[in-house]
């Protein structure tokens, strides 16, 4: 197989989502998703992007963060690079299923406090695939600069879920058991219109989170809760060092409505369901670069 050479495509505009979410959903049934196939090697760059302050303090409303503050949240530029990463994975050149892709992981590094009023060039590619015992994971990178200076940078791995070849993991391989809580620090009553609200703050509206009747068609009993809300929502509540690294983990889904339970302690947090404790997402914050 034959692999493009990387390129670069300079934006004019944010894409509109719309057409790229219909797009990725009409061309889902044609993918046949496998970790040696070719994958999109164009770099998407938007420069001179501005934030839309309405649409920064509907983010942060409902995700729990203060507003009027002069500062991104820790995970606002996500939200800046998604009609980016959007553009790229309903492409057709894109191999995985954009309906019910699984947001399973993030990093990010955050250089320094990102103000408000500033305007960013933000370029968004897919780094790779790679097999999953589940199915397939592709990994997105987001970077976003201020002039010539990179001030964040985040990596999320996305799944496609399908009947896979690959060997289990040996002994040494299988990854320890499910780590013990963490001290409570609060337990969070969810609306089942969490979905709907953080879709129409951060242009997310993958049917998986918006009402039970969609979500059903994905094998969901209800519509669940958006995996960067979640950890939104726990770093809104933990606190972030200007510079920081953030590592998070969505382990299992949050269904809506619900009630979850947030524990943290030593720069680790998560949330567990609060009557069976099943944990559903894991994460630490430490400052950058490390002390």
């Amino acid at each position: 197989m034959t692999t493009a050479a990387p390129t670069t495509s300079t934006l004019t505009g944010v894409p509109a989502l719309a057409p790229l979410l219909a797009r990725g959903a009409l061309l889902s049934p044609l993918r046949r998703p496998r970790p040696d196939a070719d994958f999109p090697r164009t770099r998407l760059v938007l420069p001179g992007l501005r934030v839309d302050l309405a649409r920064l303090a509907a983010y942060e409303r409902a995700c729990g963060f203060p507003t009027g503050a002069d500062a991104l949240p820790p995970t606002y530029p996500h939200v800046l690079g998604f009609p980016l990463a959007m553009r790229l994975m309903s492409a057709r050149d894109f191999p995985l299923p954009l309906l019910g892709l699984v947001h399973t992981s993030i990093g990010i590094t955050r250089h320094a406090a990102l103000p408000a009023t500033t305007a960013y060039e933000v370029t968004v590619y897919v780094e790779g695939l790679a097999p999953h015992r589940r199915g397939t994971e592709a990994t997105v990178v987001t970077e976003v600069r201020d002039d010539a200076d990179l001030v964040w940078e985040s990596r999320s791995t996305y799944l496609a879920r399908h009947r896979t070849t690959a060997r289990p993991p040996a002994a040494g391989d299988t990854p320890a058991g499910e780590p013990d809580p963490l001290p409570a620090r609060a337990e969070w009553r969810l609306a089942g219109d969490v979905g709907r609200r953080y879709g129409a703050a951060s242009g997310d509206r993958n049917p998986i989170h918006l009402h039970p009747l969609t979500a059903r068609l994905f094998g969901f009993p209800r519509a669940i809760a958006h995996g960067m809300w979640t950890v939104a929502r726990c770093l809104a509540e933990h606190g972030t060092p200007d510079a920081a690294v953030v590592r998070a983990r969505f382990r299992a889904p949050v269904l809506l409505p619900g009630t979850v339970t947030y524990g943290a302690e030593d720069g680790r947090f998560e949330l567990r369901g609060a009557r069976e404790g099943r944990l559903h997402l894991s994460g630490e914050v430490a400052p950058y670069p490390a002390a």
